[in-house]
């Protein structure tokens, strides 16, 4: 696997090499979860920034966990629950925005999602573009055309999912305020 493929067809590069949005990681079937688990430790992933809520799908953490220890390699996983088509707070997206800084910034690998790598996905995709100095309709545009070689594209061509997370990042400003 090169540096630039993909471990799901349903995910997109934010920052080449460094920074994938897409679909849940992980599986509602056991064996393929550790076959995603595999293919994203393989690709040199080693941190995970699950934007879903706790129970929304089965955590693929124990399995990641596992894959991990097989290899000797060292993981960062945290949970930033925003509900399904919702919003985060002002506050939990600086706090998303700063772990991914900080996991960029220390050479880590990231990889996030919600469940459909759509709408929450897209929404911290365009306040990150903004956070890296597009003003909020240049980062929708971006986060677009870095949507496209998603398969989710050809399923549903429009991200973020719902008008308000459009506005969310349409509003979002780097002083840690939207709306």
């Amino acid at each position: 696997m090169t540096d630039l493929d993909r471990p799901t067809p349903a995910s997109y590069w934010v920052v080449p090499g460094k920074l994938l949005a897409g679909e849940y990681a992980g599986s509602r079937d056991e064996e393929l979860t550790r076959q995603r688990m595999a293919a994203f430790l393989d690709a040199g992933f080693d941190t995970f920034l699950d934007l879903t809520t706790e129970g929304e799908l089965p955590s693929y953490l124990s399995i990641l966990m596992k894959e991990a220890n097989n290899r000797d390699r060292r993981l960062h996983y945290q949970r930033f629950p925003i509900p399904d088509e919702g919003l985060p707070s002002v506050e939990m997206m600086t706090a998303i925005l700063a772990a991914i800084d900080t996991a960029i910034a220390q050479e880590r690998k990231v990889y996030f999602h919600c469940h459909g790598g759509i709408g929450r996905t897209g929404t911290v995709v365009g306040c990150y573009l903004a956070h890296q100095g597009l003003d909020g309709k240049a980062a929708l545009q971006r986060l677009k055309e870095l949507y496209r070689p998603s398969m989710q594209f050809d399923f549903f061509p429009y991200v973020p999912e719902t008008d308000e997370q459009a506005r969310f990042v349409l509003e979002w400003k780097e002083t840690g305020s939207s709306g």
